[in-house]
């Protein structure tokens, strides 16, 4: 785990907008009182475009172009770009892990929190020198109760060899599954070799691979399986859809998902930039994300309903074992564990 995280998370509790599926002509990225934001598509583009784009920045004048990608597209464009004076968005969408591969590989903007009004309210943990938490979760086991009557209660009951075939993962989040294996297996935030084997042996039991959040959510509903982990904000989202599926937090402590926004150092519009991370702090925009889809708020004055934040929080205790990814480790040895992820476990 790292020290960082180790540190600071006890403090943890405490219209004219245009969504362009396509890349962004860099000379437009220019225009004065525009912003380009890179970010996945889907829901959250259109949660950004309805809770922070139009009722905030719009409303002051900002122009928003939407640069949809995912992620490890627009982290190569941002690397292939990393040499112009200008590339062609202001800010940009990732995950923590990611904001900090961006960060190693010297292409984001170090953040000076003075140019954010609502930084006295971001939590510590949320407050990188090189980008902002916009939103977290955690990565909880997941069953449904018709198919797995005895509940988990920890990442080890999830990845059992004797779940056979009811075992599903998600092939895009290679990353955070094997640290959950590794967990399971004993293994830590920076061995994750105990985890690969576990996942093997998994797989030789008929464990399921879907290739996505999406893919992952039909097959519960098809009861094509009944076990798995997946950000317990989903979860709440696939309740609310009447998907049959439960949540638990893990008794080795539940892996951390951070999802931010970092300013690349050859942004066009930098105070563009520092205005898109402004807006997405408020107050307002924080709640309806809470709200909308299902994620903890970053910042301190946020009020969630108790209701709510019984289904997409976590208690005191749970808050206290949550765990962070190791990032330069993960980043060190990404190449290879999805090498590994690809050529061994799919094969």
């Amino acid at each position: 785990m790292s020290d960082r995280f180790t540190l600071n998370r006890r403090t943890l509790l405490g219209g004219t907008a245009a969504l362009a599926a396509g890349a962004v002509e860099p000379a437009r990225a220019q225009d004065n009182k525009r912003i380009v934001v890179g970010t996945w598509g889907g829901d959250y583009a259109k949660l950004l475009n309805k809770n922070i784009e139009v009722p905030i920045l719009i409303k002051e004048g900002w122009e928003v172009v939407q640069d949809q990608a995912g992620d490890p597209e627009r982290r190569s464009k941002m690397l292939a770009e990393q040499r112009l004076p200008r590339g062609t968005s202001d800010v940009q969408g990732l995950s923590a892990l990611n904001m900090f591969q961006m960060h190693d590989a010297g292409t984001v903007l170090p953040l000076d929190y003075s140019k954010l009004k609502n930084a006295p309210n971001l939590l510590p943990t949320m407050k990188y020198p090189y980008g902002v938490g916009h939103i977290y979760s955690g990565k909880v086991g997941v069953y449904n109760p018709k198919l797995i009557p005895t509940a988990p209660t920890s990442y080890k009951d999830v990845f059992d060899p004797r779940h056979g075939n009811k075992l599903g993962i998600i092939d895009i989040q290679y990353q955070y599954t094997m640290v959950c294996a590794a967990l399971a297996a004993g293994g830590k935030v920076d061995d994750l070799e105990p985890g690969k084997k576990l996942l093997l042996e998994c797989k030789n039991a008929g464990m399921r691979i879907y290739p996505t959040n999406e893919a992952f959510a039909q097959g519960l509903k098809a009861e094509e399986f009944g076990i798995g982990v997946m950000w317990k904000a989903r979860v709440v989202q696939w309740q609310n859809a009447g998907i049959p599926v439960a949540a638990v937090a893990p008794s080795e402590g539940t892996l951390a998902y951070i999802s931010g926004f970092v300013i690349p150092k050859n942004a066009p519009d930098k105070d563009g930039g520092y205005a898109y991370l402004d807006a997405m702090l408020e107050k307002s925009a924080q709640e309806a994300f809470a709200v909308d889809m299902g994620y903890n708020p970053t910042v301190t004055n946020a009020v969630v309903a108790p209701e709510l934040n019984k289904r997409i929080g976590f208690t005191p205790e749970e808050i206290k074992k949550l765990v962070d990814l190791d990032y330069p480790y993960m980043t060190k040895n990404d190449v290879n564990f999805k090498d590994w992820w690809d050529k061994v476990l799919k094969s």
